[in-house]
């Protein structure tokens, strides 16, 4: 009897980390990989983090799109209100911007990345407005804090954002939303060809992290991801 459950518990150790996939939008340092390693390792997911597609046989996948995907999203990213996100254009109250269109010939702060929260959403507004800002137009910033601060200095007439992630500066530097975009369902964690069973400790241990517990280990998701709630509680 003790040599089978010690058998059964060297089988238990032996079992392979998840392989986790992230799309991120960041330069990934080695301290915000093992950073985020540990926090899932204290609540049971022994996981290996990679920053790479095109490693096979995957348990779990952070996607910044669905496009071509055909997994199923277990775990979608929510906003510092715990919503989904809505990307958004920030400008000055004083400067009076009542809509879109009237950003044509403006000077514009972006957001360099892939994630469709940093530009591309923003950008299509734009055109269904018909405003078609040129490339020197557009002072392209390495994250939402950057584009923020263009704007604030005056640099820029309007900024890229996330509606959540602004919110808390909107007060304090008499900032306004212009324009509202929808809410993005895209965003969040998806099983690929190597979920099994053992990756659902991984995925309940990524429904509890929270930006707030460690804004480092956050650095390798967009910088308005605050943590992740599981899909069917939508």
């Amino acid at each position: 009897m003790l040599m089978l459950c010690m058998a059964g518990a060297a089988t238990a150790g032996e079992l392979s980390p998840i392989l986790l996939t992230i799309d991120s939008v960041t330069s990934v340092t080695d301290v915000a990989r093992y950073r985020l390693g540990q926090h899932l390792a204290e609540q049971g997911c022994q996981a290996d983090i990679r920053f790479d597609r095109k490693v096979p046989m995957v348990a779990l996948m952070f996607r910044l799109s669905a496009q071509g995907s055909q997994e199923t999203m277990v775990l979608s990213a929510k906003n510092r209100d715990g919503e989904w996100p809505r990307p958004a254009w920030i400008t000055r109250r004083t400067a009076g911007v009542r809509s879109v269109s009237e950003l044509e010939a403006r000077d514009l702060a972006t957001v360099a990345g892939e994630d469709p929260l940093a530009s591309a959403l923003h950008l299509a507004a734009l055109g269904a407005s018909g405003v078609h800002p040129g490339p020197e137009r557009l002072y392209e910033s390495g994250d939402f804090s950057s584009a923020l601060g263009l704007l604030l200095h005056n640099n820029t007439h309007a900024a890229v954002s996330e509606a959540g992630f602004a919110g808390q500066f909107l007060e304090s530097r008499d900032l306004v939303i212009s324009w509202l975009g929808d809410p993005v369902k895209t965003v969040g964690w998806y099983r690929g060809d190597g979920w099994s069973d053992q990756a659902l400790a991984c995925e309940e241990a990524l429904s509890h992290l929270r930006r707030t517990d460690d804004k480092q280990a956050f650095a390798v998701f967009p910088e308005w991801v605050y943590g992740f709630a599981r899909t069917d509680d939508q």
